[in-house]
């Protein structure tokens, strides 16, 4: 790790056991963790200091990691909070239905500390951008991508995008009219080998195309393979 103010990570986990291991292995490698135990008290502790990163249980008393996650999502501080869901393989479907909901990646149990330390980690890299990539913007027709800042507007007005959202339409715009496979965009925007399903991709680029319209017919879905982005944008 830099020398830097080290990140802060919330881990929202009602087991112990997990939390208390997790927390563990981000503290050896130099972040700061602290431990929530039910949807109710993580709320509160968000609201009172954002993290820098939420690692997010699905399964939690009172109040689960979905409706968690929905409320961080529609809340304008918190729209952009990188957020990793713990999973189990029964919850695939509440697993899908957290990525529609903004979560950037997720990890399934039972993990390896090391492999979700990894996920963090490859997450961050998408936020802490190289110099020469902060000089670069992109345009598709109204569509406007300032990585600097972090935005995107369309015909002036901004579009709020999740890290994984925004760094999909990043590499997508990098490379028009290039068939980009699953694994390709898995390993580019996520950042490490990607050992999990690939409908995650599906899902965030359903998402971009429910954010912004114009990418309904820019983005187009290769049978088998992946997708690509149309050399020119649609016509308005």
């Amino acid at each position: 790790m830099s020398t830097r103010t080290p990140k802060k990570i919330l881990i929202v986990e009602d087991e112990p056991d997990i939390a208390q291991l997790v927390k563990l292995y981000l503290e050896k490698d130099g972040f700061r963790a602290s431990v929530a135990k039910s949807g109710v008290e993580a709320l509160t502790v968000i609201k009172s200091g954002i993290p820098d990163l939420l690692i997010l249980d699905l399964m939690l008393p009172e109040i689960d990691g979905i409706e968690v996650c929905k409320r961080l999502r529609n809340a304008p501080d918190t729209a952009l909070l990188p957020i990793i869901m713990l999973t189990a393989k029964s919850e695939e479907s509440d697993t899908i239905i957290g990525l529609e909901l903004g979560a950037d990646d997720y990890v399934t149990k039972p993990f390896s500390p090391k492999a979700l330390i990894a996920r963090v980690k490859a997450l961050f890299r998408r936020l802490e951008r190289t110099d020469d990539q902060k000089h670069s913007s992109f345009s598709f027709g109204p569509l406007l991508l300032d990585p600097a800042r972090h935005e995107i507007t369309v015909k002036g007005k901004e579009v709020s995008l999740t890290a994984k959202e925004f760094g999909l339409l990043e590499h997508l715009l990098r490379h028009p009219g290039r068939v980009l496979t699953r694994d390709v965009l898995l390993n580019a925007v996520w950042g490490y080998d990607y050992y999990g399903t690939t409908r995650t991709v599906d899902v965030h680029v359903r998402r971009l195309k429910m954010k912004i319209p114009l990418l309904n017919d820019a983005i187009i879905s290769i049978k088998s393979l992946g997708y690509k982005l149309s050399d020119q944008p649609p016509a308005s």
